[in-house]
């Protein structure tokens, strides 16, 4: 039987997405830092050959991801990019799929339950008496609560994320706010009735401080697990 050609798929990328990617091919092959200058659009439209306007239409989508800026006086130079403000246009919950917004309030539980062993090593006596504050403030319209207001949920636990001393981390944090509120104000189902723990304890927020006290990362991840387990069933449960 006579073998058959195999078909080659067909080339769907435009030409400014082959220049864009030359673009970059350049910038790693010639190992270009933050600072470098980066040759000129009439030199890059030769070399490649095409034309300055396919070059220049390139050149803005690395300079809207912060790859690529215009200095006076020195024209276009590398710069490193700020992968956060990158995030951040993209992060309205309006805009995004139901999937998507899943994706990330899992990543945020993943984060959370993987931040203890930064939490122990950089916490301060300054950072335990601020998270003492949250917790007495919370306490006294919360008391035996097992679902907080959405304002305290994210007192305390963004004083966790900037205790964990990673910049990332918090900008992090910041940038997943609109996601955890979204996904917050529509958990209607844990929200409407007192949630079944499976160890017949809520963990609190002072439960949690306690536990950043005396107790060790390993004992506070458990601690953080028993805390977000209505939103983990929710999620796994689906």
């Amino acid at each position: 039987m006579k073998k058959r050609t195999k078909i080659e798929p067909i080339e769907t990328s435009s030409l400014v997405d082959k220049v864009e990617v030359r673009l970059l091919e350049y910038i790693k092959q010639n190992k270009l830092k933050a600072g470098d200058p980066i040759p000129k659009e009439l030199d890059f439209a030769n070399s490649l050959g095409v034309s300055r306007t396919v070059i220049r239409e390139a050149i803005l989508r690395l300079r809207t991801f912060g790859i690529i800026e215009s200095k006076k006086h020195r024209g276009m130079i590398l710069t490193n990019p700020d992968i956060m403000n990158n995030f951040q246009r993209m992060l309205d919950p309006t805009l995004l799929a139901s999937d998507t917004l899943k994706n990330l309030f899992e990543f945020r539980l993943i984060m959370e339950m993987g931040m203890a062993d930064f939490l122990f090593e950089h916490k301060t006596v300054k950072d335990m008496l601020e998270l003492e504050e949250i917790v007495v403030l919370e306490e006294e319209t919360y008391f035996n609560k097992a679902v907080f207001s959405l304002d305290k949920e994210i007192a305390f636990h963004g004083k966790l994320y900037e205790m964990s001393n990673n910049d990332t981390l918090k900008k992090f944090q910041d940038l997943l706010l609109p996601v955890f509120e979204f996904v917050y104000m529509n958990s209607s189902d844990l929200l409407s009735k007192e949630y079944e723990y499976s160890s017949g304890q809520f963990v609190t927020h002072r439960m949690l401080l306690d536990n950043l006290k005396v107790g060790t990362p390993e004992t506070f991840r458990t601690a953080m697990r028993r805390h977000l387990e209505p939103h983990f069933d929710r999620i796994f449960r689906k």
